[in-house]
């Protein structure tokens, strides 16, 4: 009982029924109006025929000779009579009308009027002509035809309307039923694709309308939630599997230093546990920031000089007296941001050059009309043209760079790219003069 009464509900509210509704009722009120306008209109036009007809036999009898006392022959004493007046006198009549005074006198043009007779029992329109000799003569004409022509034609429409409507109705529930059959057939995909199985998708029709444009937009939805899903699971076995490694090593050592207490030199022992420490903090850290780019955080945007970022990272590199840093291409640039991201994206570029940097590194920087243009560029072994776009992956280390000590944790360049996309931005690998990767990146200038 409770579901055949929430199923009446969901039909009541349904798209299908009220379009339904909707379709009866416009139609019904405009056939109804139609048919008063209908009825109207031939009520009229048989009454204007019939006054018509009393017209021009009013005409034709007052062209005639008639004296006084002559009986007027009419075709049907039912549906005519016929009164010759002088004055207020009848002087002659059709045979139905003799012995009677005057039925509808009425001067000389007017007319037609409507009357009742003795003789017969629908009501009469009339005509009244003058003749010449100062008579009047008045023809009367039954409008039963006219009662009995309107009556038909309501009965033939209190008929069809509801008919008409019902067919309406029937066509209307049929059309949007097959209409809204992709939306059902969508729901019914969708409500059977789990977070387990983002491989389905939604049939897509080939009609190429708005559900069809649906359709490829839901589509185009779950490709992206089962893209994204896949990443995540990559992103989480790659992280379970770096994580491993400092831990693993942070246990080895304690096991042994615990079973050689002797043998394992305390500041040994601290060396490892530092730097394996160290390596730890830096992939939770880059692994946070990742998740919160992710979920678009990207934190308070205020004005940053980006030439002091660079400059400030140029310093930080000139410690190490392996390579040579080279500034002289750095102008003021201002750019609206997250300091702490540009400054870790900085950081992660000039640290990656820095490190597959032979002798030599170039930072520039410059302001074009409506951006800000970095560059960093090295004389290193570079990028192979096949691998620029894959070094962007998380956790992506290149044959050079296969080792944990040299190749850091391997999202350096996939943070770089994320910070760069949140602000707006795009970055483009490329062959440097220097011999080794030019790196791009392009931010919107702020003013």
């Amino acid at each position: 009982m409770a579901e055949a009464l929430a199923s009446r509900r969901r039909l009541a509210g349904g798209i299908r029924f009220r379009t339904t509704t909707a379709s009866v009722l416009i139609v019904g009120l405009v056939l109804i109006v139609a048919s008063v306008t209908m009825v109207t209109f031939v009520a009229r036009s048989v009454h204007a025929q019939v006054s018509d007809e009393a017209e021009i036999r009013a005409r034709q009898i007052a062209d005639r000779t008639i004296a006084a006392g002559d009986a007027i022959a009419v075709s049907d004493l039912m549906e005519e009579w016929v009164q010759v007046l002088d004055g207020e006198r009848v002087i002659a009549s059709s045979e139905n009308a003799a012995g009677l005074g005057p039925i509808a006198a009425q001067g000389s043009g007017i007319g037609p009027d409507i009357v009742s007779v003795p003789f017969a029992p629908g009501p009469f329109t009339t005509f009244a002509v003058s003749t010449g000799e100062g008579r009047t003569v008045v023809v009367g004409r039954s409008t039963d035809d006219v009662l009995e022509v309107r009556a038909t034609v309501a009965r033939a429409l209190l008929v069809g309307v509801p008919g008409i409507m019902i067919v309406v109705a029937v066509v209307t529930w049929w059309i949007v039923g097959r209409a809204l059959r992709p939306v059902e057939d969508i729901r019914a995909e969708v409500d059977r694709i789990s977070v387990q199985d983002l491989g389905r998708r939604v049939p897509e029709p080939a009609s190429g309308d708005e559900i069809a444009r649906l359709a490829g937009t839901m589509n185009a939805m779950l490709a992206r939630l089962e893209s994204g899903q896949e990443r995540q699971r990559r992103f989480v076995s790659d992280a379970s599997h770096e994580l491993r490694s400092p831990v693993a090593s942070l246990r080895q050592h304690a096991e042994v230093a615990a079973a050689h207490p002797s043998g394992t030199p305390v500041a040994e022992l601290a060396r490892v546990v530092l730097e394996e420490d160290a390596r730890l903090e830096l992939l939770v850290d880059d692994l946070l920031l990742l998740a919160r780019l992710d979920e678009g955080a990207l934190g308070a945007r205020t004005e940053v000089d980006l030439d002091d970022l660079v400059l400030a990272e140029a310093a930080r590199l000139r410690d190490d007296a392996r390579v040579r840093v080279d500034t002289q291409a750095v102008a003021p640039a201002r750019v609206l941001g997250n300091p702490a991201h540009l400054e870790k994206m900085v950081r992660n570029l000039t640290a990656n050059a820095a490190r597959h940097a032979r002798s030599q590194l170039s930072l520039s920087l410059r302001r074009t009309e409506s951006e800000v243009v970095f560059q960093v560029e090295d004389d290193g072994p570079g990028i192979a043209q096949a691998d620029r776009d894959r070094v962007f992956g998380r956790f992506v280390r290149l044959d050079g760079a296969r080792s944990r000590e040299a190749g850091g944790t391997g999202l350096g360049l996939a943070i770089v790219r994320e910070v760069v996309a949140s602000h707006a931005g795009r970055v483009e690998l490329s062959d440097s003069p220097l011999g080794g990767l030019r790196v791009e990146v392009r931010l919107p200038a702020h003013a």
